[in-house]
């Protein structure tokens, strides 16, 4: 066999574990890197755009990825970088207008009536909480946000969620702790309307 045939079966085989991995290790929390993008985001095609990227930076960085890890872990850590690069990229521009859209409302038959959309949340996330909760949770500050959702929606440890978030191990549980205060200051009244002692 010449080497440059040697070398090219060394290619596919390479590719065909990436491949491998990236199938069997990521593909399966698909669901879960959406809801939690969308909880992020708040808005479907940001969530969608925030999850293709997570998942072509974990296929082209697939190499770091150690086998027998928490692929799971691995994946929020790196959609929660891409969210606040991005994040922070967009609190840097000027606002933009969408004079298209202008354009074709105003034209449109209503005369000017504006039509709102229907809020379409991932339907796992929407069985699994209320409107009520999804509403509370999504008012809080997006830090506090994302400690709710690891731990208590998608159940990642302390040690786990310190490396997705890459702060220590204390500040996970205080931010958590007072993530929860404020959520439960946001439900009270929630909570007697439903007869539970707040």
């Amino acid at each position: 066999m010449s080497v440059a045939m040697s070398k090219n079966v060394k290619e596919e085989s390479t590719d065909d574990q990436r491949y491998h991995i990236f199938n069997r290790e990521f593909l399966p929390h698909i669901d879960s890197m959406y809801n939690f993008a969308f909880r992020l985001t708040m808005d479907e095609d940001d969530a969608h755009d925030l999850v293709q990227d997570t998942y072509l930076k974990a296929f082209r960085f697939i190499s770091s990825f150690e086998q027998g890890t928490n692929a799971k872990a691995w994946l929020f850590r790196i959609l929660k970088n891409s969210f606040i690069n991005d994040y922070r990229k967009r609190s840097k521009e000027p606002a933009k207008v969408d004079y298209q859209e202008i354009e074709t409302t105003y034209n449109s038959e209503e005369g000017g009536e504006v039509q709102t959309t229907v809020d379409l949340r991932a339907n796992t996330v929407q069985d699994m909480i209320g409107d009520e909760v999804a509403n509370a949770l999504n008012s809080l500050p997006v830090d506090f946000r994302t400690v709710i959702i690891i731990c208590d929606i998608e159940g990642f440890t302390y040690e786990e969620m310190a490396k997705i978030l890459d702060i220590p191990i204390g500040t996970v549980r205080s931010r958590l702790h007072r993530a929860r205060n404020l959520l439960k200051e946001k439900l009270k009244n929630y909570a007697t309307s439903m007869g539970y002692d707040a």
